[in-house]
């Protein structure tokens, strides 16, 4: 079996001689801290072993509940934000139909987000779409209070009793949240739901490969097993025995911190020649965004999709200024096969790629772009991954979260910490005058009132 690989050549050549392998023993520090614990957030490295630790067993369970949601449901909308839905997003739409919602699908019931904005009219247009459907809901919140999710839910339960009556609504909602204590997890208990747990020590942005990601992969149809191999796989191939310059989860973390250190590089541009791999983007933007961005620290996660973005974002990467690099995703081979087709009148003068199958030409606006890039001052980075299927999705997912984990190490920040996420919804909730907030909504309204 191949594995995903990476090739920082044309990034290195940036630093100067050495600048990589000299962030070793920081490398080697960061993976000791996150082995033994001693590192700041230690009570969320559930992840860390998370893809070996998971059982038959349990995969078992979550396909089990899986096949109930999908045997009984047309439609089930996944409810969450952030770490709660991101993943499972980038995953079905990875694997999935790119006009999934065009296309009559008897085998799988289509799957919607929801609960990841206060959206009006997204919410009215998604209970339209929802009536006369048979519909379920995976809904995932910790606490179950989190305001965009917790309203969302609310809204969608009262419509699934309403259509489906109590007793079959209590078949098709799944509650994925604290095993003891919460909103969420009185309410599950109370109505009779179906549970599954995420774990203490796993915080929402690592969550992909806990119920939080696996149940709405499965539900969607997709090889949970396939996807929890590759990513322990990854696990074994990044691990802290493993030798430096074999290990490609470090060595990402060295090139990236040593970009930033060393030669300013302020910007991450994840970069994708795949348009099925857009949430992927958001998913890792998240997962770096809230891990580094702290303490006044952090590279900036921004994303591209090419080469559509090329259009709109190739002049500022090509010319402007010089603070970003980019880690370009590569598909080495797509699943499907289109090939170039003859035309007499060549009005369009494309007749020299007749026979060629689109992939070449996309790899060589791979190619040419990267080229152009490292000629105009743009460190480039890239992960290549031989198929985009579950296996190695799997890898991809855990090769970001170690790298993830050394790299904020590295940085001198708690990678698994958001404190700075709580600062809006202290404001929302003063202005909204939820009880307890009094205080807040007081020095909001002088605030102000001296801004007028």
């Amino acid at each position: 079996m191949k594995s995903i690989s990476l090739d920082i050549t044309k990034a290195a050549q940036f630093l100067s001689e050495g600048a990589v392998k000299a962030y070793e023993p920081q490398v080697k520090a960061a993976q000791e801290a996150l082995e033994n614990g001693t590192c700041p957030g230690n009570d969320f490295l559930g992840w860390l072993h998370l893809p070996s630790s998971i059982t038959p067993e349990f995969i078992a369970e979550l396909q089990s509940v899986a096949n109930t949601l999908r045997e009984k449901c047309e439609v089930v909308v996944v409810a969450g934000i952030g770490g709660s839905y991101l993943g499972a997003r980038a995953v079905i739409e990875a694997l999935g139909n790119s006009f999934a919602w065009l296309v009559q699908d008897k085998k799988n019931p289509t799957v919607v987000f929801a609960g990841n904005n206060i959206g009006e009219d997204y919410l009215a247009e998604l209970t339209t779409y929802l009536k006369n459907k048979k519909f379920g809901v995976i809904n995932i919140s910790k606490s179950g209070t989190t305001t965009e999710t917790a309203l969302t839910f609310r809204l969608l339960k009262k419509q699934c009793e309403d259509q489906r009556g109590k007793e079959e609504a209590k078949d098709v909602i799944v509650a994925i949240t604290d095993a003891h204590k919460g909103a969420a997890r009185a309410a599950a208990t109370k109505e009779g739901y179906k549970t599954f747990v995420i774990p203490d020590n796993v915080g929402g942005r690592f969550s992909v490969l806990t119920p939080v990601g696996l149940l709405p992969i499965a539900v969607a149809g997709f090889d949970i097993t396939a996807l929890v191999n590759g990513a322990a796989d990854m696990e074994k191939a990044t691990g802290k025995d493993v030798p430096f310059d074999e290990n490609p989860a470090a060595i990402y973390a060295a090139v990236r911190n040593a970009l930033y250190a060393e030669a300013g590089k302020k910007i991450e541009i994840l970069v994708n020649y795949q348009p099925k791999l857009h949430f992927m983007s958001e998913w890792w933007k998240q997962l770096y965004g809230e891990s580094e961005g702290k303490d006044g620290k952090g590279i900036f996660p921004a994303s591209c999709d090419f080469t559509t973005d090329l259009h709109s974002m190739g002049q500022w990467i090509q010319e402007g200024e010089r603070s970003i690099f980019e880690t370009v995703i590569s598909i080495e081979a797509p699943e499907k096969k289109v090939l170039f087709p003859h035309d007499d009148e060549n009005l369009d003068g494309l007749n020299f790629l007749e026979g060629k199958r689109v992939d070449e030409v996309n790899k060589m606006a791979e190619l040419g772009t990267r080229l152009a890039h490292v000629d105009g001052g743009v460190p480039n980075i890239r992960l290549s991954v031989p198929q985009l299927n579950e296996y190695y999705l799997g890898q991809v997912i855990y090769f970001f979260e170690i790298a993830c984990g050394i790299s904020g190490n590295i940085l001198g920040v708690n990678p698994f910490n958001q404190p700075g996420v709580e600062a809006y919804k202290k404001n929302m909730f003063a202005l909204l005058n939820k009880p307890g907030y009094e205080a807040e909504s007081e020095a909001i309204q002088k605030r102000l009132a001296d801004e007028k």
